[in-house]
């Protein structure tokens, strides 16, 4: 019918085809698929990569910082250092021995304290080492702030809420001198003879003065909690997490016995430590004198906010154990003594134990 060729008709066909297909479907080049990949959209990648070069510069100045802090100290008081070295250098070996077996029991004591200020279960070998490591930082800060930052640290890296660690920590501190009290009554009742000295009883001005500074600090403390809207709030859910693990603690007899039992052995391993290394100087006073002495010391000025209570504390049990009829050279000698074998002894493997539970991530 037509006289055109056959292959005329094919030639107009093909000019769409081969454009599209290779740009748009590459099935085996590899080169065409670079543009199509969205891995160019996570631009944010260099950022993460930068937090650990910046945490661990930190993580190393806070490891350093207990020794730091511990070696000006020593500069400072290297005198009473040197001192009560020398001095324990003479002393009875034996009765020194003893000293550092009650120091060593006294953090157990403490591990037990904190274990039973909170219904959860804490792993035993680290809280007895951040226990050891919080008696380092604590004679560096006043107040137990030291301490108190170490195992709060501690207690947010188990997992635990930071309300009820706080909780944990305020009820740590109501207990221990509720304990201590209670113990000085047993020892009154059970030695009235050793009460029979009336220069160890405060006087009026020094009783006001406590009982002022007592009440100005709740009285503060109420105020802006009432004032304040930021702390209201933390305040509130503290004081309520605190009152429900009351609840819970004291219907588990062992977080009883840890909690109490801890708290009421703790000023009795302190005078035991002060009462041996007294024995091994020759300090002509009884176990029970010098445990008294320093109940009734640590109870008159131990609100006064020293490192460790070193200084108001040491100068007051010096005085009662002179009032119970001891040397003042020997009493003295035996407070540097104790505080040499409590504090500068185990200070600098407490240091490194907190840099390495920093170091580590435990704190």
């Amino acid at each position: 019918m037509s006289s055109l060729p056959l292959e005329s008709v094919p030639r107009a066909l093909p000019t769409p085809a081969p454009s599209p297909v290779p740009t748009l479907i590459p099935s085996r080049d590899p080169a065409p698929v670079l543009p199509l990949d969205p891995a160019p959209a996570l631009s944010p990648d260099p950022a993460p990569s930068r937090l650990p070069a910046i945490g661990r510069p930190v993580r190393w100045a806070l490891t350093l910082l207990p020794l730091l802090l511990i070696a000006a100290w020593a500069t400072v008081d290297w005198r009473t250092v040197r001192d009560g070295t020398a001095r324990l250098a003479a002393a009875d070996p034996w009765w020194l021995l003893a000293a550092v077996l009650c120091t060593c029991l006294g953090w157990v004591a403490a591990a037990c304290v904190r274990q039973g200020a909170i219904p959860d279960r804490l792993p035993p070998g680290l809280l007895l080492a951040s226990q050891f490591a919080a008696g380092a930082a604590n004679h560096v800060l006043p107040a137990s702030i030291g301490a108190h930052a170490v195992t709060l640290r501690f207690l947010q890296a188990r997992g635990i809420p930071l309300a009820r660690a706080t909780a944990s920590i305020a009820l740590y501190t109501l207990v221990r001198p509720i304990a201590k009290t209670m113990v000085l009554l047993v020892f009154v009742v059970a030695y009235p003879e050793l009460l029979h000295l009336g220069e160890l009883l405060p006087d009026r001005r020094t009783v006001a003065l406590v009982a002022g500074s007592v009440a100005a600090g709740f009285g503060t403390a109420a105020l802006l909690v009432t004032t304040v809207r930021p702390l209201r709030r933390p305040a509130l859910d503290c004081v309520r997490t605190a009152l429900t693990d009351v609840r819970l603690l004291h219907r588990r007899p062992a977080r009883i016995i840890a909690l109490w039992g801890g708290s009421a052995a703790t000023p009795l391993l302190q005078g035991s430590v002060i009462a041996t290394v007294g024995f091994s100087l020759g300090l002509p006073l009884t176990w029970a004198q010098v445990v008294l002495a320093l109940l009734l010391a640590s109870t008159a000025v131990g609100a006064v906010p020293a490192p460790g209570g070193i200084g108001p504390v040491d100068a007051a049990l010096v005085f009662t154990m002179v009032a119970f009829g001891a040397p003042v050279g020997i009493a003295a000698a035996t407070v540097v003594g104790y505080r040499v074998l409590t504090i500068w002894v185990p200070l600098l493997p407490g240091a490194l134990v907190l840099s390495a539970l920093v170091h580590r991530r435990v704190l």
